[in-house]
């Protein structure tokens, strides 16, 4: 399946709904401390997406996901579903957030439409300054990658300069999960590795809606699946990070669809 080119409505589709995946990020913030559930947090998303953003978040039922978040706590990498246990002092979690949303959707409880796609690092009290470090080179590695992103740019420049800035600090890059192409469909073409090589790999094109989504380990990168078919841990226990923004190939670079204030990053990125 090729991937898909946005037209001009569509990409203010996938700007306003963008933006709605970004506020559930700035609102879940205050509310990550030590001594909540990730199933409180599941709820208190669920509520805002719900009601305040008359969206639905696009995780619940999707494929069996129980839950309206994923919550990846510390050696989790990745699809942490949200349960009673408390977070404590010195946890990092990721939260990692799917709206939905289509103003012309006549279904609000089950609606079509468009999907802004993103997740953060969250750190509980004081950090150690290895999980410290391990979330700055994350979220390092997505910003390197997400500064290359324009027409021309091959899927495996997006890897190779994801690994390269990975390794180089002694982590590893997980290799069975990745980024896609997003739009009226969770999950599209193309897949986006966060390994490669420079050169390589299907030429983004303007129009193109993508996720870059770089999961980085302090150990080694194999991971594994829990029995409940969704959970992803580091096999060696080490700690995980993993940032995600969804993203617009613009004709001459890149707009970050999921920006939120706090960060530094342009949210339009223009080569000449």
């Amino acid at each position: 399946m090729a991937a898909v080119i946005k037209t001009a409505n569509e990409i203010e589709k996938m700007r306003v709904v963008g933006k709605m995946a970004a506020s559930v990020l700035e609102m879940i913030g205050p509310y990550v401390k030590k001594g909540i559930t990730t199933d409180e947090l599941d709820k208190i998303c669920h509520d805002f997406i719900r009601t305040e953003l008359k969206a639905y978040p696009a995780p619940l039922n999707y494929h069996g996901f129980p839950k309206s978040i994923c919550t990846s706590v510390n050696h989790v990498i990745c699809h942490g579903i949200p349960t009673d246990k408390k977070l404590k002092d010195g946890d990092i979690i990721n939260i990692d957030v799917t709206v939905r949303f289509d103003e012309d959707s006549t279904d609000p409880d089950h609606p079509t439409g468009y999907h802004g796609d993103t997740s953060k690092m969250f750190i509980v009290g004081k950090p150690s300054i290895l999980a410290q470090r391990l979330i700055n080179i994350t979220q390092e590695c997505m910003y390197k990658a997400i500064k290359i992103v324009k027409p021309g740019t091959r899927l495996g420049d997006i890897g190779a300069i994801i690994q390269k800035h990975a390794e180089s600090h002694g982590y590893s890059v997980v290799r069975e999960y990745c980024g896609h192409g997003i739009g009226s469909t969770f999950h599209e073409d193309p897949q986006i590795v966060h390994y490669g090589r420079a050169g390589t790999g299907e030429e983004l094109k303007a129009g193109m809606c993508i996720t870059i989504e770089p999961m980085i380990n302090a150990g080694r990168r194999e991971s594994k699946l829990l029995k409940d078919d969704w959970t992803v841990v580091t096999k060696d226990r080490s700690l995980s990070a993993q940032w995600e923004h969804t993203l617009l190939v613009t004709e001459d670079g890149v707009e970050v669809l999921t920006l939120r204030d706090e960060e530094e990053l342009p949210r339009l990125i223009k080569h000449a």
